[in-house]
């Protein structure tokens, strides 16, 4: 119990009921005893570790943080103005260049649609501007009826209503409230006029193709789906992480960089669960993986915004 206490104290654990708390230690128990297993398996390019979700179960952990919303029918854009690039860099960091807001926590809320999408248009506005904005996920939330809100949403969907909207606002002005409400709430009218940055459209970038995405990615942060609901990415904490996956896309995040200088070349991604997870928020995982979808479905879905 003493790990489990120093554990909840770590992340300010309170439970309403004795019931709750011996329970949520039965959770952790069984979390730690898959940690330790995965130690005893040095193959591994990665690390697993105990964090904010220690005490849910897998299935709990993805009806709450797996929600991304596909499009049954989804008709995708074929172009994608950065497939012919003639040269691309060995290795590119987004975070480095200026392009990238510090990490965000997207809370008890499903909205990883709203802050992959708004990470893709910080990045290209920084990029095309000079100037790093930390945009209104909640703006998105409470006002992409396209979306639902924290019960999952789409990038693409979000990307559109930026463009009908006429723009979207500051972090400052439009905060980030469903964190800990866990609902989106009734949107604000009047701070969704307080435009702080346009996009013009929107681009697929052709799917099943890690070479496309890394062109892509060599112009500016992508926005893509992944496969998240395992336990290894539920706890990963550090390293190249390669599996195991499925490509059942659940999860909205966005690839901020790349490395191909190394033994083991991989994509950087940025989450937004905190800096509690994985390397302060970040995620290294594999590239040129051996199926055309990329590790956990990473090349299947990736679009980012034009300005």
């Amino acid at each position: 119990m003493s790990a489990f206490e120093k554990w909840a104290g770590d992340f300010d654990k309170i439970y309403k009921s004795d019931t709750e708390k011996l329970h949520r230690f039965e959770v952790f128990k069984a979390n730690l005893q898959f940690i330790e297993s995965m130690k005893n398996q040095p193959e591994l390019t990665y690390t697993v570790g105990l964090n904010q979700f220690a005490d849910l179960t897998n299935s709990e952990f993805v009806a709450k943080y797996a929600t991304l919303t596909l499009p049954k029918k989804q008709k995708r854009s074929t172009s994608n103005t950065h497939a012919n690039l003639t040269s691309v860099p060995s290795s590119i960091d987004w975070r480095s260049l200026g392009a990238v807001t510090p990490i965000k926590d997207q809370g008890q809320c499903g909205s990883c649609w709203a802050f992959s999408a708004v990470a893709a248009i910080e990045g290209i506005n920084q990029i095309k501007t000079g100037t790093l904005i930390s945009l209104s996920e909640q703006e998105l939330v409470d006002c992409d009826t396209t979306c639902s809100a924290c019960n999952g949403g789409y990038m693409d969907y979000a990307f559109q209503w930026v463009i009908q909207n006429g723009g979207i606002t500051t972090e400052t002005n439009y905060g980030y409230t469903s964190g800990t409400t866990g609902t989106g709430g009734t949107c604000n009218t009047a701070k969704t006029g307080n435009h702080a940055v346009t996009i013009a459209g929107y681009t697929d970038v052709t799917p099943y193709s890690e070479t496309s995405l890394m062109n892509a990615a060599a112009v500016q942060p992508i926005s893509v789906a992944i496969a998240a609901s395992g336990s290894a990415f539920q706890f990963y904490s550090g390293g190249i992480f390669t599996g195991p996956c499925t490509t059942q896309l659940d999860h909205g995040v966005t690839v901020v960089g790349y490395n191909n200088t190394g033994s083991t070349h991989y994509w950087i991604v940025k989450n937004s669960w905190g800096t509690s997870w994985g390397e302060s928020g970040y995620i290294r995982m594999l590239k040129d993986y051996s199926k055309t979808s990329g590790i956990c479905g990473i090349a299947i879905e990736p679009s980012y915004p034009t300005k």
